[in-house]
């Protein structure tokens, strides 16, 4: 079993971590109880941004890593799904920002007081495709296959990877681990080339708009310890609504879906370390992203990766 690498879950955090993996020679198997594309990573409006994600000290090399990346594979949006684009971050002061805010060229302060940046957008459907490609380049294999315990891959591989996100919960167990569930509405995109966020409202709201291509994602909402999975009309109204009110060409654009996902907030923020296994071998945690799994997606995969080959 020498070599031989399980990780569980495929989601962003799942596969990118695999794919890091693969790439360092590793023989690796990705466990998913749903399919990439079926996963909470595929509904996120993926904007780059550091947004409900802790713990702060560690959080800026890992966005930081990821944003590097990102900006390389802008190069190939059609392939890798990422795209360089201009927007806006209204309501928000750069003196309030971490260090990792030097690092984003072509952020500055508006005097109206909001941000104007340059960032990566991700289409995740196409950008999940592609890390899974770009895995099974390197060797690596999507099993799809429900989990309710870390042994069997234990028994099979001398390293598993946990990416399982808020399955975790249950997995570890970790009941430090919540739900912040957050509603999209996609429709036609009236034009809008630019993205824009607002900040979280008091009560749970958000207001952001995303162009993506063939459509708009329309956001949101941040609903502490809610774990409802389907779509609430109201809601969808609401989040229309507001967007609106920034773009008014919203209001009439054609509703093309709705998305829900619960995001995965771990109290005291990212889990990232290695323990031993039941097996004999070892177990690295790579979860608790919150709402910014894609955001440090590849710094943390670097990151568990160099954990999972100390224990090799």
């Amino acid at each position: 079993m020498s070599g031989d690498v399980i990780v569980v879950g495929g989601g962003v955090i799942g596969l990118t971590t695999a794919v890091v993996l693969a790439e360092r020679g590793r023989r690796v198997r990705v466990w998913t109880r749903d399919a990439p594309d079926a996963t909470t990573s595929a509904v996120a409006g993926a904007l780059w941004w550091p947004y409900r994600i802790e713990p702060e000290e560690r959080v800026g090399a890992w966005a930081s890593a990821t944003l590097r990346t990102y900006e390389e594979l802008a190069a190939d949006p059609a392939a890798t799904g990422v795209r360089m684009v201009a927007g806006i971050h209204a309501d928000t002061a750069l003196a309030g920002l971490g260090r990792w805010a030097g690092e984003v060229a072509e952020l500055r302060q508006l005097a109206s007081g909001a941000l104007a940046a340059r960032l990566p957008l991700i289409d995740m459907p196409v950008h999940l495709a592609w890390l899974r490609s770009r895995l099974e380049a390197a060797g690596g294999t999507v099993e799809t296959r429900g989990v309710t315990s870390f042994a069997p891959a234990a028994a099979r591989a001398p390293v598993v990877v946990n990416c399982t996100g808020l399955g975790a919960r249950e997995l570890v167990p970790d009941p430090s681990l919540r739900p912040v569930r957050g509603q999209l509405v996609v429709v036609e995109n009236p034009g809008i080339e630019e993205w824009f966020t607002a900040a979280d409202a008091a009560d749970g709201t958000t207001t952001y708009f995303f162009p993506q291509p063939g459509r708009l994602v329309l956001g949101g909402t941040a609903e502490d310890g809610d774990e409802r999975t389907e779509p609430d009309a109201r809601t969808a109204a609401a989040i229309v609504a507001r967007c609106a009110r920034v773009h008014p060409d919203i209001a009439h654009a054609r509703v093309l879906g709705h998305r829900v996902g619960l995001r995965p907030v771990r109290a005291g923020g990212v889990r990232l370390d290695a323990e031993p296994s039941a097996g004999g071998g070892v177990l690295v945690h790579n979860y608790g992203h919150g709402g910014a799994g894609v955001t440090v997606a590849w710094g943390c995969a670097r990151e568990a990766a160099s954990l999972a080959l100390r224990h090799d």
